[in-house]
């Protein structure tokens, strides 16, 4: 026999292989691959001519997969039907139910899951002959994703009848059509307002003449928008309702500018319900007033409180540590001026923490303005700013300590003598506002996370606000004379109180290292070791050659400033490092217990929510001490771990160190801009969120179930 001839039985087995790999294509009403079946359905069996029937293409999707929306969001394509009719029947447009936000890593979707049903109108010309069947051929193509996504595809096919009268509607479907109709966005909503603002937009729809747009408590608010490039699909979007107006903050997308808002607005009630409206908003400019009121009746002037307050008590917070050591210097230092000489240096040193805090609020608001999914503290989640910070810090250190003389201004930061001036209190100021800045008090949270849903002028006045309060009781013992005699005499007790408080400065620059290891891993540190130690060489040098001769000087001096340029390019330098895996949400647990956490993310925290356990979320980074605090005193320990394993516990944490838009999201949820964050889920109750600083005690009350549910979170995604 001749094997190069193919047999009749190879060649059948070789059409089925190469046709298995494409796309599944078929001919009937209803067409099944591996994770879609697609079915063509006419709600009425019989139509008549001049009349018009509804058809629905039906996507049963298999779980974990979903399909697209009109707009797919970030990624995918949303599902398109070529039609073959006879001449004169004609198909509308698709009628799209409205989407569900389906996260992919830091991505978002716009699409369904479980089943979609998209609606298509047919109609029937007046001349068509009665009794003629009307044949009907509809070409779908869709894309079906999971972690992958797969091109699919099927022909379906469906024969009507015709009558003089119009047929009843199929009972086996009233159902389905009936469901469908509810998921297609109402009417549009009149009088919707876009706003402009500070690289932001701001969202405005009226209520009062939108009744059947009621916000219940508890509900949840989410703007789809109708086409690609309008908005940052995932970005979060802090909603209120101020006065008779809904408004919502939107991230614009690359095309903002040149289109106009279209998109579907979608309100979650409390019940499981859901409600979709369409709407188009006009560009025009909102009164600032419409925004200033929360959910939970927050108002700026409150707010303005809780951030004054939120400022008080961070000086008390254990990140607050380094500062105290300066502030002590600075106190001790100015006893042995007068009262006018001491006020100055009060105000100096407060206007310093409110420049340092104005810059950075200016800079975290241009920065979310722009598009970035950052909070409060996020310049520590840069690996060169943590770098330069030790840096920083080893320099004060060596400067306090005595091993290094410096310049007079520099020396007015480490050491804080009464000769430095007002300059070295201004600059202290400034030191201070950039050590505490990261760390988050009670109060303050609330206070900031309603700041960034204002116009830019009040969320400067309350970011403000709590740079005063940081800097008010040293501003008040300064100002007060017969607190100021209370204080110790100057002495030469002072230079021993310097050189021990320099200490706490070499504290700092470890913590920082440490933070450097857990954003970036063993190289990161090693950088960060080596520019210390090349750091520590200039200055030495510097200092032993002093004294030298003009040329031993100018050789000391370009050592030193070698060293210096060489640890400053090393700190900048670990921006190119690749992110550790080694995050802090691993770091507390340090054996001592067993209480094991679970990496966050929103498809885990929705899985377990699903099945009904409870839920325990604490969002953390490695920079935030009083997050590391509260780990070790409340949440390692034995009372704690029995008390999640009593409870079948879930703990989900959430490590912010590096950035995450996802964590940034969920903070957002909560109107909070920065961590610690801690909520606690119980079965079928909203989520409860715990106090900024814990005990067991704290813990037990809320777990048990003895606490209230708080009602302080703003705009919590659908996957809360």
């Amino acid at each position: 026999m001749n094997d190069s001839k193919v047999r009749p039985m190879d060649l059948r087995a070789w059409v089925f292989l190469v046709l298995l790999s494409f796309p599944v294509f078929a001919v009937a009403n209803s067409v099944t691959t591996e994770h879609v079946t697609a079915r063509l359905i006419a709600e009425r069996s019989q139509t008549a001519p001049g009349a018009g029937i509804e058809l629905a293409l039906v996507f049963d999707i298999q779980p974990g997969w979903h399909t697209y929306w009109r707009n797919p969001g970030d990624s995918g394509e949303a599902p398109r039907i070529d039609w073959t009719l006879p001449d004169g029947v004609t198909a509308g447009p698709i009628r799209w139910p409205h989407p569900e936000l389906v996260r992919v890593g830091p991505f978002a979707n716009y699409g369904y899951s479980g089943r979609a049903v998209h609606l298509v109108a047919l109609s029937v010309p007046p001349d068509w002959p009665v009794g003629t069947p009307i044949p009907i051929r509809a070409e779908a193509h869709w894309l079906v994703c999971a972690e992958h996504c797969i091109p699919e595809s099927g022909a379906l096919d469906l024969t009507l009848e015709t009558a003089a009268t119009q047929g009843p509607v199929d009972p086996a479907w009233s159902d389905l059509f009936a469901d469908a109709r509810s998921a297609l966005p109402e009417g549009d909503i009149q009088g919707a307002m876009l706003d402009e603002r500070d690289g932001g937009l701001r969202l405005s729809v009226p209520l009062g003449t939108n009744p059947a747009l009621r916000i219940p408590d508890s509900a949840s608010v989410w703007f789809y928008a109708g086409s690609w490039g309008l908005i940052e699909h995932a970005a979060a979007q802090p909603w209120r309702v101020g006065g008779d107006r809904l408004e919502i903050d939107l991230t614009p997308g690359a095309m903002a500018a040149t289109a106009e808002l279209e998109g579907v607005l979608v309100i979650d009630d409390p019940d499981g319900g859901s409600r979709a409206f369409a709407l188009t908003a006009e560009r025009g400019v909102l009164p600032v007033s419409a925004g200033g009121i929360e959910p939970d009746t927050l108002t700026l002037p409150i707010a303005l409180v809780f951030a004054l307050l939120g400022g008080l008590i961070l000086n008390l917070m254990p990140c607050v540590f380094p500062v105290l050591a300066i502030k002590a210097l600075s106190l001790t230092a100015g006893q042995g001026d007068g009262a006018g000489r001491r006020a100055l240096h009060g105000f100096a040193y407060t206007g310093g923490v409110l420049l340092f805090f104005g810059l950075l609020g200016g800079l975290l608001l241009a920065l979310r303005a722009g598009g970035a999914a950052v909070g409060w503290g996020f310049q520590l989640q840069s690996p060169p700013f943590v770098a330069l910070m030790a840096d920083l810090f080893l320099v004060i250190g060596l400067s306090m300590a005595g091993v290094v003389t410096l310049g007079g201004r520099l020396m007015a930061l480490g050491g804080g003598q009464t000769g430095s001036g007002l300059l070295g209190a201004f600059g202290t100021g400034a030191l201070a506002a950039l050590v505490a800045a990261p760390c988050t008090a009670p109060l303050m949270g609330a206070a900031l996370g309603y700041a960034l849903t204002l116009h830019w002028a009040e969320a400067m006045l309350v970011i403000l606000a709590l740079g005063l309060g940081l800097a008010l009781p040293f501003l008040v013992l300064t100002l007060v004379p017969a607190l100021a005699r209370r204080l110790p005499r100057p002495g030469p007790w002072m230079e021993t109180l310097k050189q021990g408080l320099a200490f706490p400065m070499f504290a700092a620059s470890a913590w920082l290292l440490w933070v450097l290891a857990v954003q970036t891993g063993a190289d990161g540190i090693a950088q960060g070791l080596t520019g210390l130690l090349l750091l520590a060489f200039g200055l030495w040098v510097r200092e032993r050659t002093l004294l030298g001769s003009s040329r031993v000087r100018r050789a000391g001096g370009v050592l030193s400033l070698i060293g210096l340029v060489t640890a400053v390019w090393l700190g900048i330098s670990t921006s190119s490092l690749p992110a550790s895996a080694a995050g802090s949400a691993r770091t507390p647990d340090d054996g001592r217990t067993s209480l094991v956490a679970e990496p966050y993310s929103a498809e885990r925290l929705a899985e377990v929510r699903a099945e009904g356990r409870p839920l325990f979320v604490n969002m953390t980074a490695a920079w935030c001490i009083t997050c590391l605090v509260n780990e070790r005193v409340a949440l390692s320990t034995a009372a704690t771990v029995d008390l999640f394993a009593e409870q079948r516990l879930v703990y989900l944490k959430g490590d912010w160190t590096n950035r995450d838009p996802a964590i940034t999201e969920y903070l957002a949820g909560f109107g909070r801009t920065g961590v610690p964050l801690y909520v606690y889920y119980a079965p079928g109750r909203e989520p409860d969120v715990l106090p900024q600083i814990l005990t067991p005690g704290i813990v037990r009350e809320h777990v048990a179930g003895s606490g209230e549910p708080a009602r302080n979170h703003r705009s919590i995604p659908s996957t809360h």
